[in-house]
């Protein structure tokens, strides 16, 4: 396959004058024009968007990690991303880690990986990153923007929803539905977020005079199995709940299959709460209640902001909605 180098042999001009030709910018001749497109025809070139883009000293490019890219979670946020850099006539690489323990290494040889791609700027989806790492990072590339993470020092690169408030407003709908025995299936404790979401949720109910200590909890990686598993092992402590709040919706999913296989209606026996508002959780039987949080809309936010940073643009960049809950079937209220 023939190269840019390859052009400019054929042609006997230089590399550079190439690519001011695919670019279409920049001084050129009649007659070394002629000679690099005679050359582009004769050797089948097709000129890549990175040697288009060579005289603009930009990529055009966004990289973006995340830390998984499997399950219902981070597709629709991915999906987010392409439509607006499609929409401005950019693109994106996209990099992302093995497993949710190994987020903190990954995200930070995604962020080398893609700045050694090239890239214009960085988006980056990743809770276990440290001051140090972020600041690491930005030596690396100063026009990032990170999602679900916030550090004080660069709070003007931080996109995400407030846990603690979201997790509070689960904790008082729970509470406002009448239920006062309440177990609770966290995330992994290595994880800012859910760690932040728990917080919210056991303040809300100790306002409402139920003691935090007195909440059994499970612990689950995020995943419809760990659910599954964490509310077996609750049910096996003795079912002595009425409502069930999980940290995130694909473990509630996973606990309502747990809920069937135990013989337990919900909600009749038993109401179950998530927390993300997945496509999915419309679909579950019954309808999962769920503290809805605007991910593809935090997702936007934040590129809008990297590409006012890479581009110039004047994109709107509004502040985040809140959460809110979103009542379904999968929670009754109780006397």
């Amino acid at each position: 396959m023939a190269t840019i180098k390859d052009v400019a042999k054929r042609a006997g001009v230089g590399v550079g004058t190439v690519s001011r030709v695919i670019a279409g910018s920049g001084p050129v001749s009649a007659d070394a024009t002629n000679r690099v497109r005679r050359a582009i025809a004769e050797l089948r070139f097709r000129p890549s968007h990175a040697a288009r883009a060579l005289p603009k000293g930009q990529s055009q490019t966004i990289g973006v990690f995340v830390p998984l890219v499997h399950g219902a979670f981070y597709t629709p946020i991915l999906h987010a991303i392409y439509a607006t850099l499609r929409e401005h006539g950019l693109h994106m690489v996209v990099d992302f880690g093995r497993t949710l323990e190994t987020e903190r290494q990954d995200a930070l040889a995604g962020a080398e990986f893609l700045t050694d791609r090239g890239c214009d700027g960085l988006l980056i989806m990743a809770t276990a990153l440290k001051r140090a790492d972020i600041e690491h990072i930005a030596q690396l590339q100063p026009k990032f923007a990170l999602l679900n993470r916030s550090v004080p020092q660069f709070r003007a690169n931080c996109f995400g929803p407030d846990h603690q408030a979201a997790g509070a407003a689960a904790g008082r709908a729970l509470c406002a539905a009448g239920h006062r025995r309440v177990a609770v299936i966290e995330g992994p404790a290595r994880s800012s977020d859910n760690r932040l979401r728990i917080r919210g949720f056991l303040e809300a109910l100790s306002e409402c005079g139920i003691d935090p200590d007195s909440v059994p909890r499970e612990q689950g990686d995020f995943s419809p199995e760990s659910g599954r598993a964490a509310a077996e092992a609750l049910f096996a402590r003795g079912r002595n709940f009425t409502a069930l709040f999980c940290a995130n919706d694909e473990m509630a999913i996973g606990a309502l299959a747990a809920a069937r296989q135990a013989g337990l209606a919900v909600p009749q026996d038993l109401s179950v709460m998530g927390y993300d508002g997945i496509d999915l959780a419309a679909l579950t039987v019954p309808p999962l209640t769920t503290v809805v949080i605007p991910w593809r809309q935090i997702a936007t936010h934040a590129l809008h902001h990297l590409l006012n940073l890479c581009y110039g643009m004047n994109l709107p960049v509004p502040p985040d909605v809140p959460a809110q809950v979103l009542y379904r079937e999968s929670v009754a209220r109780i006397a």
